[in-house]
């Protein structure tokens, strides 16, 4: 039975699934709604017949007071509607009855009222049929005077009721094939939606097939054959249709998301500043670095303009070179220069337009590549070839003039024997000395930048080196005001070197320090022996007026100096700087002096300025330096 409801139709199933609903529930109520409706009309049969007997007794008063048995017969005899009726007196006999000759005696004593009930209901069964027996108490001022009894049969009753239920069993007939009706109406709607729906899956199954022979439909369950069997097989096959695909477009957006955390950590890791923006120059992206340089969150950055992240002028250049970008459609680069806060930037600017499948413009990139570095490698190659030209030129030039100043400084001295000590001419020949000295000295330094004179190195004491460069211009410094401290280091370090060139270079440092502290101050020199470098550092620190940023990072260019003309040639430090390389060493400068430097001597920071310290560092074996780590550029 149920293998053969299987193969019927959806609406044949619901015309038959909707006619035993109702069935079940007709069946289930109309026990339910007769015996209510049963109970209902007894309910109203008995109170009929108790206000009938109430009547009865209130009437039968008069004639019981009077014995009027004339008028209690009549009184019995046009009560309607009842099985039967009589009146007992006081003694419970029967006064009149309406039995003919036969009165039933077993009936007088059925059903008894009392002052306490003086209405009273008693079922009686006379083998017949049921009725309801009703004793009415006739009294006058709480005196009985009798009974009035009266039968109700309850065949109106069972005839109303059975007249009610076949009206409710015409009703549900009705109902039954109404709602047949509606069901089949229903059921055509929903199977023809169903057969759309499953049609339009099907479809959508096979709209990505990328095979040349399309899937078999979908196999129907053996025992199910209806349209929701047929929808469900067709919502299988698509749902495992959409569960591929999904798998796939999952595994697609994963590849695609590892792609792009690449990407992304790629373009945060590139220090060039990168961005693009749409046709309308509206910003999508940009890498950290363009996010640090205009002081905004990737996240806050989509959907904003150049005139949101730049100032005016910039912005509206930016705008206008991105717009002719994007109408020529070309490549474009260039340099640029930019003021920021750590002083001026050059940036090489691309702008690529980007374009999509079909060709079209899609928005632009833009990539500002940081090649201050690289300006100043320029400049400074440009400067080393200069200084190479004239170290060639001063070379040529020292070896010229070193004669003719040798033989001007032979003839002065041998003039100051031929004249008096005390004589103006005398004077003027010291003066003539003292400048071919000088003279002499510059030549000296010249040919010492020019690589034209030679050394020679030798094993020599660090520390004695730097006190024999102290001992010759302590004197002198005390004439003003300068005080020179020394720490040096006990272990003696001994190092291969120069000492003529190192001791210069003692003499150039301390001599800048001097120049320095204009009304006095102090000197420090500290020497320290770095066991694990294998190397030797000196450090001297003054309390002097300092060196601004801009100009530390030239102190040691040929011929660059902040003394004024005649004063200073500008050789010191760089002659310093080319004998410390040839050292394999290496020689710096900060200015101010670090707060947490080690004085020799207790100061007074309220008294001294910000100060400089030079660290001068020579390896102990110069020639293992040299092939690990090689020389040391110049800043």
């Amino acid at each position: 039975m149920i293998h053969r409801l299987r193969h019927l139709s959806f609406e044949t199933k619901l015309n038959l699934g909707i006619i035993a609903i109702i069935t079940a529930m007709a069946l289930a109520l109309l026990p339910f709604v007769a015996s209510i409706t049963k109970e209902a009309l007894l309910e109203e049969h008995r109170k009929r017949g108790l206000e009938l007997a109430s009547s009865l007794a209130a009437r039968a008063i008069d004639p019981l007071l009077a014995l009027d048995f004339l008028r209690l017969r009549d009184l019995i005899t046009e009560t309607r509607e009842v099985a039967y009726i009589f009146i007992q007196d006081r003694a419970g006999r029967i006064v009149v009855h309406s039995f003919g000759p036969d009165f039933p005696l077993e009936l007088a004593s059925a059903n008894q009222a009392s002052l306490q009930n003086p209405l009273k209901v008693q079922p009686i069964d006379n083998g017949l049929e049921r009725l309801d027996d009703i004793a009415a108490l006739v009294r006058v001022h709480d005196e009985p005077l009798g009974t009035v009894r009266l039968g109700i049969s309850r065949a109106s009753v069972s005839l109303t009721l059975n007249r009610l239920l076949s009206t409710l069993m015409t009703i549900f007939l009705l109902g039954l094939v109404g709602a047949s009706a509606a069901a089949t109406i229903f059921a055509r709607t929903i199977t023809v939606r169903l057969d759309q729906l499953q049609a339009r899956a099907e479809a959508l199954r096979l709209r990505h097939v990328t095979s040349p022979f399309p899937p078999p439909p979908p196999v129907l369950p053996q025992d199910q054959h209806d349209e929701f069997s047929a929808l469900e097989s067709a919502f299988t096959s698509m749902a495992e249709e959409l569960d591929a695909r999904m798998e796939e477009l999952l595994e697609a957006q994963r590849r695609l998301a590892e792609q792009t955390r690449l990407l992304t950590t790629v373009l945060d890791a590139n220090p060039d500043r990168i961005c693009l923006r749409d046709t309308r120059m509206i910003y999508h992206a940009a890498n950290e670095a363009f996010c640090q340089a205009v002081g905004i969150s990737k996240t806050a950055l989509p959907n904003k303009t150049d005139f949101d992240l730049f100032p005016e002028d910039e912005a509206e250049r930016r705008h206008l070179e991105g717009r002719d970008v994007l109408s020529s459609g070309q490549r474009m680069e260039r340099h640029e220069k930019e003021d920021t806060p750590h002083g001026p930037r050059w940036f090489h600017v691309i702008q690529i337009p980007v374009r999509g499948e079909n060709g079209q413009i899609r928005g632009l990139l833009r990539m500002d590549r940081d090649i201050t570095a690289m300006k100043d490698y320029e400049r400074q190659l440009i400067q080393a070839q200069k200084i190479e030209s004239l170290g060639k030129l001063a070379g040529g030039v020292a070896h010229e003039i070193n004669t003719p100043l040798g033989i001007i400084l032979g003839i002065t001295q041998l003039l100051l024997d031929d004249v008096a000590p005390d004589s103006p001419m005398a004077d003027d020949l010291r003066t003539i000395e003292r400048h071919t000295q000088a003279c002499r000295k510059i030549v000296a330094d010249l040919l010492e930048f020019s690589h034209a004179s030679t050394s020679e190195k030798v094993e020599m004491c660090f520390n004695n080196s730097v006190m024999e460069a102290i001992t010759l211009v302590r004197h002198t410094f005390s004439l003003d005001q300068v005080t020179i401290a020394t720490d040096l280091d006990d272990s003696f370090p001994i190092i291969y070197g120069d000492p003529e060139e190192l001791k210069q270079v003692w003499v150039n440092l301390l001599t800048n320090a001097r120049d320095a502290l204009p009304e006095g101050g102090l000197i420090a020199v500290r020497t320290t022996l770095l066991r694990d470098a294998g190397a030797v550092r000196l450090e001297v620190a003054d309390t002097g007026i300092g060196i601004d940023a801009a100009t530390i990072t030239k102190i040691f260019d040929p011929f660059f100096t902040t003394k004024p003309v005649g004063q200073g040639t500008g050789l010191g430090l760089s002659v310093s700087y080319s004998i410390i390389e040839k050292h394999k060493g290496h020689i710096q400068a900060q200015s101010p002096v670090p707060k947490d430097f080690p004085w020799p001597l207790p100061i007074d920071p309220d008294r001294y300025g910000p100060g400089t310290i030079f660290t001068v560092t020579i390896p102990l074996d110069h020639a293992s330096l040299e092939e690990n780590h090689g020389p040391h550029p110049r800043p």
